[in-house]
């Protein structure tokens, strides 16, 4: 694992705390998210791409799960 941080979520009225673990790896050039059971893994897997590249940062060439 290469960083650790922490968001929340909100279902109905009642907010979950979120632990988000990043781990980068030499191997072929990908971008997983695992963990989430349904679609809402493509919406935050192109969410988080476009937000990476928007704030000037480059995404690695690395696998990134």
């Amino acid at each position: 694992m290469i960083a650790k941080t922490f968001s929340a979520t909100v279902l109905g009225i009642d907010a979950y705390l979120i632990e988000v673990e990043v781990d980068v790896s030499v191997g072929m050039s990908v971008f997983n998210i695992v963990g989430l059971p349904d679609s809402t893994i493509k919406e935050s897997r192109d969410r988080i791409l476009s937000a990476v590249n928007n704030s000037g940062y480059s995404f690695p060439v690395r696998r990134v799960v």
